[in-house]
């Protein structure tokens, strides 16, 4: 079985500060409810994924992310199988990296009263 290096959520930011790519498996589902807000990200989800591997970059240090950090291991073990080096995975994923304080972009939750008034307002 592949090895894969783990990396911790501020070891992470620190290398994608200096050009490591974040590469999220997550569904777009997931995603839209709360997503790692850096400038530089693939979403590729793992259902997809690989399909998809050669869009990587293989000269790029490359993180791998989920949500607590079991299917961005198996994905990272493809991309490995595929010929990749330097690939990392994000500990304990998002759910550890919003833990430390990293930035995060949520969608905003609706109030009870907003879903009734939009519930209500379609039957009019």
């Amino acid at each position: 079985m592949v090895q894969v290096k783990e990396v911790s959520p501020k070891n992470a930011y620190a290398m994608m500060k200096k050009g490591a790519l974040l590469v999220d498996v997550r569904t777009p589902h997931e995603i839209a409810r709360k997503s790692f807000d850096i400038p530089d990200i693939m979403e590729i989800p793992l259902s997809g994924f690989e399909q998809r591997v050669k869009e990587i970059p293989a000269k790029r240090k490359i993180i791998i992310a989920c949500r607590r950090g079991n299917r961005s291991l198996f994905a990272a073990r493809l991309l490995i199988n595929h010929g990749h080096r330097r690939v990392f995975n994000l500990e304990h994923g998002i759910i550890r990296w919003e833990k430390e304080g990293l930035p995060v972009k949520s969608r905003p939750k609706q109030s009870l009263l907003k879903k009734l008034q939009q519930m209500f307002s379609k039957r009019a």
